[in-house]
């Protein structure tokens, strides 16, 4: 991971680590995984990693996989995964044309690391929810 240190007098461009940043004791303003963590836990973001992450859907899969996503909201997140690389969006020539997606390598491996803190939010969100 790329972080930009802009410090008093100069800027400088350092590979670092979650680890090494936790060890400074910062969670730097100008790391770009800041940028991948909005478009990934946004709020439909994550529901569509999870709703491809069996298997690649059309659009109308999508819509019924994913309660409650507008068309709108629903292209908007497809478009911001598929710029970050994490979704894949085949069209096909036919009449009406047919658009799939699916998960890239990149998102497979982040919906693989994503589906056990699903699992723990399912396991446990009547609980937090019902907490006063």
């Amino acid at each position: 991971m790329q972080v930009t240190d802009v410090s008093a007098s100069s800027a400088e461009t350092r590979v670092t680590t979650l680890s090494a940043m936790l060890a400074e004791g910062r969670l730097p303003a100008a790391c770009p995984s800041r940028v991948v963590l909005d478009h990934v836990t946004s709020r439909w973001g994550v529901l569509v990693l999870v709703a491809l992450s069996e298997r690649g859907l059309r659009w109308g899969e999508l819509r019924r996989t994913v309660e409650g996503v507008s068309e709108k909201m629903l292209a908007q997140t497809l478009r911001t995964l598929e710029a970050d690389g994490l979704v894949e969006r085949t069209v096909t020539g036919t009449v009406p044309p047919r658009v799939d997606y699916a998960l890239s390598p990149l998102g497979a491996d982040l919906t693989r690391r994503l589906l056990p803190l699903m699992e723990w939010i399912v396991e446990h969100a009547d609980g937090i929810v019902a907490t006063p």
